[in-house]
């Protein structure tokens, strides 16, 4: 075992210098900035909810009255804050903060029984939609809501247990993952189609989005390689999906499996599916014939958000803030940044893209920035699949998620809790479940000595 773990680190660098990233090297991964001139020098646990330096007084203004909508909750029609009601009848959660608290990342629920709301399970059938889209369950439709309005049955309790696996790092340390479970108990409206897939999914944070919205198509497409023609064993390749505004397929920017093209369509999918409210987008109620006490029940309008209060939100978001880097002298966190590219990381997590010149949000126009994301899918592996297709991304593949903002995720949210259904309890755990075209990088960073493993995760809590 000593002899392993002295030439480990040694193994690691040999096999995986042909992993790194062309033309990238540690100091594009150690600007400040991450945000261009959107950044912002805040490390509290407000350093999510900024608004970018960058804005003018009035568009500031816009933005804390966006701010009002995201954090407040919303209530049951009838109500005499007209412009606040029409919550459900089914629900996950009753307010966008109540998912993404501070506007970071949601997590699983703290206990077995405890049910989920930064947490939500999302539904489909195995036959897709014209378009492509994921189908409803039958009975359940697109998410499972465990929450309802009074005089309507919740759908049911989710349960959630852990599977403990056992592994060990090349220098002999020991690890455990927690592999979740999940069951449903005490359903309202019948069993679950025999052939629906279920995809357990946290909510990601949402600073910054106005900036992954603003990347140009073309450098994301740079690094498009479903054929994996560069022999570096990743192919990540682009999410099509259906805007029914345009009526044609486009790019997928945001979700877990780049589900949604804009800031727009993500907000209201999660209005419609999560607090159950209609807007312009999606006008529908979403009861399934089978819950008649949903559908009987009133609302708040038609639809329940106003354009004025939607449109307020979604520039909420854009106007969001990126945190600033820190203690980049480091000499752990500059050994860490060539440890993460070294051993491949930055061929997924991009560091750099610059923004396009985006008409009338001239605060996100041409910024150069780094949210380590290359706003691809990659298959992930059999351990991380859910087997729910979503548009063009299978059952095994995700995006990768930004890491900006990553060091600062305890104090923001309470938590460290990482990848799609919140699984990792902090970054080594999230890199030891990478598989498929995470394969290489995780067996570098379990091959790395003690030492070594400690600077990289440095690197990443200076995010």
């Amino acid at each position: 075992m000593t002899t392993i773990a002295k030439l480990a680190p040694l193994w690691s660098t040999m096999f995986l210098l042909g992993a790194c990233s062309k033309g990238v090297s540690t100091d594009d991964l150690l600007q400040p900035n991450s945000g261009g001139a959107m950044t912002v020098s805040e490390s509290s646990r407000h350093a999510f909810s900024r608004p970018a330096t960058n804005l003018s007084v009035a568009q500031r203004g816009e933005f804390f009255i966006g701010n009002a909508f995201f954090n407040s909750p919303w209530v049951v029609a009838p109500a005499s804050a007209g412009a606040r009601d029409g919550l459900g009848p089914l629900f996950n959660a009753r307010s966008c903060d109540a998912c993404h608290n501070n506007d970071g990342r949601g997590q699983p629920p703290a206990t077995e029984l405890e049910q989920p709301v930064s947490l939500v399970i999302q539904f489909a059938t195995s036959t897709p939609g014209d378009n492509d889209e994921p189908q409803a369950d039958p009975n359940y439709g697109v998410n499972f809501n465990p929450f309802a309005i009074g005089g309507v049955a919740a759908e049911g309790k989710l349960r959630i247990r852990h599977r403990e696996i056992a592994g060990t790092y090349a220098d002999g340390k020991p690890y455990t993952l927690l592999a979740p479970e999940y069951s449903f108990e005490e359903l309202a409206y019948g069993e679950l189609a025999a052939d629906t897939k279920l995809s357990p999914r946290v909510a990601p944070s949402v600073f910054g989005s106005g900036l992954l919205e603003a990347i140009p198509e073309e450098q994301i497409l740079e690094r498009n390689d479903p054929e994996d023609a560069d022999k570096n064993g990743i192919s990540g390749r682009p999410n099509r999906v259906w805007d029914p505004l345009v009526n044609r397929a486009v790019l997928g920017r945001l979700g877990w499996k780049l589900n949604q093209p804009d800031i727009a369509h993500q907000t209201a999918a999660a209005f419609s599916s999560e607090i159950g409210m209609t807007s312009s987008f999606r006008p529908q109620e979403i009861c399934m014939p089978v819950q008649t006490a949903c559908a009987q029940a009133p609302t708040g309008g038609q639809p329940e958000i106003s354009k004025e209060i939607f449109d307020h939100m979604v520039t909420y978001q854009r106007m969001l803030a990126v945190p600033v880097r820190r203690n980049l002298d480091a000499p752990e966190v500059k050994r860490g940044a060539q440890l993460f590219l070294e051993s491949g990381c930055e061929s997924c997590h991009r560091a750099t893209f610059k923004t396009a010149n985006v008409e009338g949000q001239p605060w996100l126009s041409g910024q150069t920035i780094h949210p380590f994301t290359d706003m691809l899918l990659h298959d992930m592996g059999e351990d991380l699949a859910d087997g729910r297709a979503d548009f063009a991304a299978s059952g095994s593949e995700w995006r990768t998620p930004p890491l900006w903002g990553l060091g600062l995720q305890k104090k923001v949210n309470g938590h460290t809790r990482l990848l799609h259904d919140g699984r990792a309890r902090d970054a080594s755990e999230a890199i030891l479940w990478h598989g498929g075209e995470g394969e290489r990088a995780k067996e570098a960073f379990r091959n790395l000595s003690q030492q070594d493993r400690e600077a990289l995760l440095k690197f990443l809590d200076s995010l």
